[in-house]
């Protein structure tokens, strides 16, 4: 037999009214339909409801009327009540269920949608705080009224006037004349209820709405029989409102001792909205802070934290929106920067999925200047609905970090890299052989060589030495595989074959499981000893550092504006580093001018004996033999570099030529300025497109279904030179990953 399926009608954010008959009736507030059975657990039903009304299942408190009897509410409480409820229905198919708040909750209730009915009046929460004794028993007055045309309309706990002091009512006696009386003119209701919302903040008064509609708003107090009253309507042939009745006296046996201020989200955070925007980094602790010594309000953190997300929303415009115009942006992305790539994609369920960019600047650029280098890394992005963030970056001629590419993913995954270098590949030129510096893991060894089929992988040294530590973690000590990490790096930097053994040989004498493990890692992808293709001495793809800093800085805007400010950034650097570059006078650029000067003093001590037509044979500290003809060196810092070693510089001295002519092209004034001809255009519109350039698109696109999990982000640790971590060892039995209390043995 099938479950027998029950519909619960979900309802929140209403009002109980007793009828005459002395039954209850259920007015206002929003409903949601859930389907139910005899399996369905309450943990799981609660978590459902949880999700439709925005608020947390630990607060709420679950009821329903049994057939027949409208008086008394039954609660729900474990399984087996949510499977009487079934029960007891019979052959109904629905039920209403009542979604209340726990008193020892109330603080949070600002997560319950308030009715949209214009004539519907909302029942308001109880606010509890901690005060003293004497004026406890008039602490259980509520926050005034829902304002049902502010969408976020949400009360926060309150504090008594009577028990805040002067210097904390100093901001709020500032709205105390928001309201002045009958003829008073607005422009709008809704510049009216703000007005009204600040002056029941500074005269410290609850309120609720008998009429509130696009035509007329009746507002009373809150306490009952207390006369204040307030009536505003439109000015006849004009589009003022104005204030036709009012009634500013209270007899609530002081307004102030039985009120508290009334607050909600969206007025917290336009309060903070001007300061956001000086200090991007305003923190939630602070914000709290300043309310409670500006107004008087207590706030907790995650409270503050939400005015925030809601202050930030009204500034940079909508997360979810900002979706939307991805295909609005990527058209003008092109038609401002002709010759620029930009194509972003969905899933079936028009999600999106990713994003792609490339700005003709930065392809050019990377074409006529930079050497055929490019480093591969992933940032995680902690925006509202995360994602990762794929860059493809390489090195200008002062190796300064270019932004070559980066795409918007969902997720790290192989099939988004695999994609990724597909439209990388239509961004570079296919006439160099390039070298790609980036992980060996997520797919990228594979698709690597099947898109770029000619290209040289160079696996980045520092993910090598990560997994190296995480394989051997558990069997040997701190120590240990610090030493076998720091061998690993001096493998892979020696330049000639026998360091690289002599560097091996003594990971092997400390495990020869370490040492198995380096000659199965392909040392020709690594070791300079091997690699055949040119990195320039740079072995690790985390190059593009300053690039990261700017997603650090931009990753939670929207995801156009965060492109934006990318985009924004690069067009910045590229004006300062082509006007810095035409005061240079060198012909390499001043890092590489600087290197080679250190080459040349060191090349002063070095004695030069001709060998052989265009063979030299040189002695110092060493004896090393430099062919200048085909740019050689034996000590292969010429070829590592790709500026001439202290060696060569001897011999160009000896025989009265340039070093200079001998230096890759790729070091040079000239290249650097290549690289920043060309400029990045701005992008008008993007925070604030015309609707109609936005339904000429034709696309829709939603946000990805993934969300920021609830806490703080986790953000990118900085990069550290030293990847190892230390483990517990134990002191009796010297074993690794517990400690003397937690051992096993005796």
């Amino acid at each position: 037999m099938a479950a027998k399926k029950i519909i619960a009608i979900c309802q929140s954010g209403g009002e109980f009214v007793t009828n005459i008959d002395g039954s209850l009736s259920y007015n206002g507030g929003d409903a949601y339909a859930i389907d139910i059975d005899h399996q369905t657990l309450l943990s799981d039903f609660k978590s459902e409801v949880a999700e439709l009304f925005n608020c947390s299942a630990d607060i709420m408190s679950i009821k329903y009327f049994l057939p027949g009897n409208r008086r008394t509410l039954i609660t729900i409480s474990k399984d087996k009540d949510l499977q009487r409820m079934v029960n007891f229905l019979g052959d109904s198919s629905t039920v209403d269920v009542f979604l209340l708040l726990k008193d020892v909750a109330a603080c949070n209730v600002s997560n319950i949608s308030a009715s949209r009915s214009s004539r519907t009046t909302v029942s308001e929460a109880v606010i509890p705080f901690e005060a003293p004794i004497d004026v406890a028993a008039d602490m259980t007055h509520t926050v005034g009224g829902f304002d049902m045309d502010f969408p976020n309309g949400d009360p926060i706990s309150c504090i008594p006037i009577r028990v805040i002091d002067d210097k904390q009512r100093k901001a709020a006696q500032q709205w105390e004349n928001t309201i002045t009386g009958v003829d008073q003119r607005f422009n709008s209701f809704t510049e009216f209820r703000e007005a009204l919302h600040k002056y029941s903040i500074a005269h410290g008064f609850a309120y609720r709405y008998k009429k509130n509609d696009s035509h007329r708003v009746s507002v009373k107090c809150k306490t009952q029989g207390c006369p204040w009253r307030i009536y505003a309507s439109r000015l006849s042939t004009t589009q003022l409102i104005c204030i036709k009745k009012m009634n500013p006296n209270h007899t609530c046996e002081g307004a102030a001792v039985k009120a508290g201020y009334r607050a909600t989200r969206g007025w917290v955070g336009s309060i903070i909205k001007e300061k956001l925007k000086v200090s991007p980094n305003y923190k939630p602790k602070d914000i709290a802070e300043d309310i409670k010594r500006e107004y008087g309000i207590q706030l907790n953190y995650s409270q503050a934290w939400r005015a925030k997300e809601i202050a930030r929303e009204q500034l940079q415009g909508s997360y979810k929106e900002a979706y939307n115009q991805l295909p609005f942006f990527c058209e003008k992305i092109k038609e401002t920067n002709p010759g620029s790539i930009a194509t972003f994609s969905t899933k079936d369920d028009s999600s999106f999925h990713r994003l792609f960019v490339s700005f003709h600047a930065s392809i050019s650029g990377f074409d006529q200047g930079c050497r055929p280098l490019i480093f591969l890394d992933s940032i995680p992005l902690n925006s509202k609905y995360q994602g990762t963030l794929l860059a493809a970056t390489a090195a200008d001629a002062d190796d300064g970090i270019f932004p070559l590419a980066f795409a918007v993913v969902d997720a790290e995954t192989e099939d988004n890299w695999l994609w990724f270098l597909l439209e990388l590949k239509s961004a570079v030129s296919a006439s160099r052989q390039i070298t790609f510096v980036a992980d060996f893991q997520n797919g990228l060894k594979k698709s690597l060589a099947e898109i770029f089929d000619k290209c040289y992988h160079s696996y980045c040294l520092r993910h090598l030495a990560e997994k190296l530590n995480k394989d051997l973690k558990g069997q040997f000590s701190h120590e240990a595989r610090r030493f076998m990490v720091n061998d690993l790096y001096a493998a892979a930097y020696a330049p000639r074959l026998e360091g690289f053994q002599r560097s091996v040989e003594n990971i092997k004498g400390i495990s020869p499981e370490a040492y198995n493990w380096v000659l199965q890692s392909e040392p020709e992808h690594w070791a300079n000893a091997f690699f055949e293709g040119a990195r320039y001495d740079h072995m690790t793809s985390n190059f593009g550092q300053q690039f990261y800093d700017w997603i650090s800085e931009a990753h939670e805007l929207p995801i156009t504006q965060m492109v934006d400010a990318l985009r924004g950034k690069m067009m910045e650097a590229i004006y300062t580093r082509r006007v810095e570059s035409n005061q240079w006078t060198t012909k390499l650029t001043p890092s590489k001018e600087e290197k080679l000067e250190k080459e040349m003093t060191t090349a002063r001590s070095l004695k030069v004996l001709l060998s052989h037509g265009s063979t030299f044979e040189v002695r110092g500290e060493s004896v090393d033999v430099v062919d200048i003809d085909h740019w050689d060196c034996s000590c292969k810092g010429w070829q590592l570099t790709g500026l001439p070693c202290c060696h060569a510089v001897a011999v160009f001295e000896c025989i009265g030529r340039s070093p200079y002519d001998y230096c890759s092209r790729y070091f040079t004034t000239e290249s650097y300025r290549l690289s920043y001809a060309e400029s990045i255009q701005p992008v008008p519109n993007v925070d604030r497109p015309v609707q109609g350039e936005l339904t000429e698109a034709g696309v829709i696109v939603t946000p990805p279904p993934t969300k920021r999990p609830p806490g703080r982000p986790k953000m990118k640790q900085a990069e550290s030179t030293d990847i190892i971590k230390r483990q517990l060892q134990c002191s009796k039995c010297k074993g690794l990953g517990h400690n003397k209390k937690t051992c096993k043995e005796s």
